[in-house]
C-alpha cells in the first residue's frame, strides 16, 4: 500500500491513531502534523457545507491553513535564532514565486518574513502587501535596465547575476549605501530533480566559480566596487540533500572571507544563503525541519553564525506547502482497462508539475465523501484524473484509495506552495478561489460534526467566465477583421 492511502485509513481519528476514533471525547492531536491534518479535515467539511466547492460554478477551491503558515514562519525564525550570535542581523524572506498572492505576502510580513522577488510583477505584489524595501531582495537572471534602476531608487537589496549585469550597475553609479551583491554558483552538482538544481556546472544562474579565471574575476569585481557588499548563493531546492545545500553555504562563506582578505577590510558584510529546504510530500509531519538545517549549517560553517556577517534566507516551498489543500469535486467515476478512474476538477490547470513530472512531484490524495468527510473504506487501485482534455492529465496513477464515486471530493495535500498561484491556462479553465481558514480556539482538535468554529478568509475570488473572456480579447472580437 502506498503512502497516499496510509494517511487515509485513520482520517476519522483527530489524532491519526485508530484507537482514538471511537473515543467519546476525542483527544487533542498529539503531533504538529496530526494537528495540521485535523484542521484540514475540519476545513474541508466546512468548505463543502458552505458551498466553496459545489456542483455548479465552483467545483474546485484552494484552502490555506493560516495557523500552519504562522507556525512555519515561527519555526524558521526560532531555528536560526537558536544558533545565531547575539544581535546578529538575520532577515528571512519568502520566495514570492511560491505563492504570488498579496494577502499571503502580507501574512508572512506580519510574521516577520520579507519578500524575495524575481520579476517586476513579484516586486509589485510585495509592495502592494506592504513589505518594506528593507525586507525585500531582488533576484533574477534577466533583469532589465529599468528593473535595476527601480531597485536602486527604491532602496531594495539586489543580487547581480553576471558580469554584464554588473557593468549595467556600473553605469547607474550606485551610492555606497546601496545593498548590492553578486550571485555565485559553486558548481557542486545536481540533486535528485535536475530542473530544481541550480549549482550544476552549466547552470544559468550566477557566476560559475570553477570556470577558468572566474574566481579571480569575482575578487577583482569586489576590489574595484566599494558599493558591492553582499554575496549570494542558492544551490537548489527540492531534491537537494541538506549536505549539498550546506556545502554551498560553506563555499559562499569561504569566498567572502577570501574577498575580504584581498580587499583588506570587511567589504562583504552580508551573506544571502538562499533557501530551498526540501519538503517531504509523504507525510503530515515536517521533515527536514528548519531546526535540523540551521544546526547543520552551524556545524558545517561555524563562522556563519559568529556575527561577522548579516544573513538573508529565501525559503519558499518549505514555508507554505504543508498549509495548503486543493479541494475538488469528483464529477464522474468510470473504468478503463479494468482500472477505476475518478474524473475530478483538479488537474494540470492547478497541479502543473505533478501532471507533467509525476515522479518528481507526487502528491498525496485524500478521499472525502459528498459531505466533505474522510472516506474510510478498503483501498482500491485507481487513477485520479483532472478535467483537461489530454490523456496525461492525471494527479495520481494506480493509487490505492477508498473507491471514489461521483459527488465525492478529493484533496490534493501539501499544495500551499506553487499550486495556488501558478495556474496553467489549458482549456480556459477558470482559476479557483483561494481561501484562508482558521479553526477557532480548538484549531481543529474537536472531532465533533459541527464546523461553526471554522472561518474562511477570501484571498482570491474564483475566476469567472466573464473574466476569462475579457482577458482573452473579448472586448475586441473584430480586431483581426479587415
Amino acid at each position: 500500500m502506498d503512502h497516499a492511502h496510509s494517511a487515509t485509513n485513520t482520517a476519522d481519528s483527530p489524532t491519526g491513531d485508530p484507537s482514538d476514533a471511537s473515543s467519546d471525547t476525542p483527544a487533542r492531536p498529539r503531533t504538529p502534523g496530526a494537528r495540521v491534518a485535523a484542521r484540514r479535515d475540519l476545513a474541508v467539511r466546512a468548505a463543502v457545507a458552505r458551498g466553496l466547492v459545489d456542483d455548479g460554478a465552483r467545483p474546485v477551491a484552494a484552502l490555506l491553513d493560516v495557523a500552519t503558515v504562522r507556525e512555519s514562519a515561527a519555526a524558521l525564525r526560532t531555528a536560526f535564532a537558536a544558533v545565531a550570535a547575539d544581535g546578529q542581523d538575520v532577515l528571512h524572506t519568502f520566495a514570492v514565486k511560491a505563492a504570488a498572492l498579496v494577502p499571503v505576502l502580507r501574512l508572512l510580513s506580519d510574521c516577520g518574513v520579507g519578500a524575495e522577488v524575481a520579476s517586476p510583477g513579484e516586486l509589485a505584489l510585495a509592495r502592494a502587501a506592504g513589505v518594506s524595501p528593507a525586507h525585500t531582495v531582488l533576484d533574477s537572471p534577466a533583469k532589465t535596465g529599468a528593473e535595476l534602476a527601480e531597485a536602486l531608487a527604491l532602496g531594495i537589496a539586489l543580487n547581480a547575476d553576471n558580469p554584464e549585469e554588473l557593468r549595467r550597475l556600473d553605469a547607474l553609479r550606485p551610492s555606497p549605501g546601496a545593498r548590492l551583491g553578486l550571485r555565485v554558483n559553486p558548481q557542486l552538482g545536481a540533486g535528485a530533480i535536475d530542473a530544481m538544481s541550480t549549482a550544476t556546472a552549466t547552470s544559468k544562474f550566477g557566476v560559475a566559480l570553477r570556470d577558468e579565471g572566474a574566481r579571480d574575476w569575482v575578487v577583482r569585481a569586489y576590489r574595484d566596487r566599494p558599493w558591492l557588499t553582499r554575496l549570494h548563493c542558492h544551490v537548489g531546492s527540492q531534491g537537494m540533500p541538506l549536505e549539498a545545500m550546506a556545502a554551498g553555504v560553506r563555499a559562499t562563506y569561504e569566498l567572502a572571507e577570501e574577498i575580504n582578505t584581498a580587499v583588506g577590510h570587511r567589504r562583504i558584510d552580508t551573506l544571502d544563503i538562499g533557501g530551498g529546504l526540501p519538503v517531504d510530500f509523504t507525510s503530515d509531519e515536517t521533515s527536514p525541519t528548519f531546526d535540523t538545517y540551521a544546526r547543520l549549517l552551524a556545524r558545517t560553517v561555524p563562522g556563519l553564525f559568529s556575527g561577522r556577517y548579516a544573513l538573508v534566507t529565501e525559503f519558499g516551498r518549505s514555508l507554505l506547502a504543508r498549509a495548503g489543500t486543493v479541494l475538488a469535486r469528483v464529477e464522474y467515476a468510470k473504468s478503463a482497462g479494468g482500472r477505476p478512474v475518478a474524473v475530478t476538477h483538479a488537474g494540470a490547470q492547478v497541479a502543473v508539475r505533478t501532471v507533467f513530472a509525476p515522479e518528481a512531484w507526487p502528491l498525496r490524495v485524500r478521499a472525502y465523501d459528498g459531505r466533505g468527510r474522510p472516506k474510510d473504506a478498503p483501498p482500491v487501485r485507481q487513477d485520479v484524473a483532472g478535467p483537461c482534455c489530454f490523456a496525461g492529465d492525471l494527479v495520481a496513477r494506480d493509487r490505492e484509495l477508498p473507491l471514489l464515486a461521483a459527488g465525492d471530493h478529493v484533496g490534493l495535500l501539501d499544495t500551499g506552495a506553487y499550486y495556488f498561484s501558478n495556474p496553467f491556462g489549458y482549456n480556459s479553465l477558470p482559476r479557483p478561489g483561494v481561501y484562508g481558514f482558521t479553526c477557532g480556539d480548538g484549531e481543529g482538535a474537536d472531532g465533533a460534526e459541527g464546523t461553526d468554529g471554522v472561518r474562511f478568509l477570501s484571498v482570491r475570488e474564483p475566476q469567472t467566465l466573464d473574466d476569462i473572456v475579457a482577458e482573452s480579447g473579448g472586448g475586441r472580437p473584430d480586431a483581426l477583421l479587415d
